[in-house]
């Protein structure tokens, strides 16, 4: 479990396809502070340190996290958001965080305003159900609330902080993002597809 504030911003030291899908090497701060088996949400996606070494982390990545996220086309020095597993205790600053992506979406735009950036990004259709406006939004690891809703899209409004504590700073129009919608949005819709609600 996570929160979706990004605890700091890593770099891919190389991504290598193996034949269940790929291995990932991230660089952090935190490397050496890892355990084998510990979780990290990296993108937003909950992944499993399974070897630390040269200062850097590998997690192995199945077809399914490649088909469904963004890490099949980081390259190497790309910036990735990381975020370590939920302690009982700490504050929960964003809301809760699965870690496990249900989407990746294109960025329509991303636009200095101000101080600040105006961030929208499409909205597949499968999932246009469990937006509300004012409600959160994990985009790429990261506890964000929906300022503006449309059919197809949703935007987002980005303060310097954010832009420059987290990989936010590297997206432009095209990209892709990893999305995770809200935890009990899913549970209620679910509830009510099954007529218990």
């Amino acid at each position: 479990m996570f929160t979706g504030i990004v605890e700091e911003c890593g770099e891919v030291s190389r991504l290598t396809p193996v034949e269940t899908g790929a291995e990932l090497w991230v660089r952090s701060s935190f490397t050496n502070d890892v355990a084998l088996g510990e979780s990290v949400a990296i993108n937003g996606a909950c992944l499993t340190v399974t070897e630390v070494s040269n200062g850097a982390m590998r997690f192995d990545l199945l077809h399914e996290t490649l088909r469904l996220t963004n890490l099949g086309s980081v390259k190497t020095g790309s910036p990735v958001n990381l975020e370590r597993a939920l302690r009982i205790g700490d504050r929960l600053s964003g809301h809760f965080v699965q870690g496990h992506v249900d989407a990746c979406a294109k960025v329509l735009s991303y636009e200095k305003v101000g101080q600040d950036h105006q961030f929208t990004v499409a909205l597949p259709e499968e999932f246009e159900h469990l937006m509300v406006s004012k409600g959160s939004i994990c985009v790429n690891g990261i506890s964000l609330t929906v300022a503006a809703l449309e059919k197809d899209r949703f935007t987002l409004w980005i303060i310097p902080h954010t832009h420059k504590a987290t990989s936010l700073n590297s997206v432009k129009e095209g990209s892709k993002v990893n999305l995770e919608f809200d935890l009990l949005a899913k549970q209620i819709s679910r509830l009510t597809e099954l007529g218990l609600t």
